[in-house]
């Protein structure tokens, strides 16, 4: 497809990357933000998913719904970057077995943070 349709280039558009076979809004959206530099939603995966619930972001389970409770919250010109900061915090602090909210930076703005100690 990308040779019969698009030359063998591939194309900047988010609607397009989404025609291709197999591709999703999480892919489509890799895509267009490392490639392109551009913002056409928020890449979610298991991390950023995970912690839209703790965070109190998103009470959704899709990844389609929680993507768009997170563009509703969090600043357009913070899109590309949100990812990563959620894949950080999930693999750093907030692990799915095992949480370390003490010394999470996020921890007194957490509304599911578990720790002794004052918020």
């Amino acid at each position: 497809m990308l040779v019969e349709s698009y030359d063998g280039i591939l194309p900047r558009e988010f609607s397009r990357l989404l025609e291709f076979p197999g591709m999703g809004r999480k892919s489509a959206n890799v895509i267009t933000q490392a490639l392109f530099h551009e913002a056409s939603g928020i890449v979610v995966d298991t991390h950023v998913a995970r912690l839209s619930g703790i965070l109190g972001l998103s009470k959704e389970k899709s990844p389609e719904k929680i993507e768009k409770d997170l563009m509703k919250a969090v600043q357009k010109d913070q899109w590309i970057l949100w990812s990563l900061y959620m894949i950080y915090l999930g693999r750093s602090f907030c692990k799915a077995r095992k949480r370390d909210c003490g010394a999470c930076p996020l921890s007194k703005l957490c509304p599911s943070a578990v720790y002794s100690g004052e918020k």
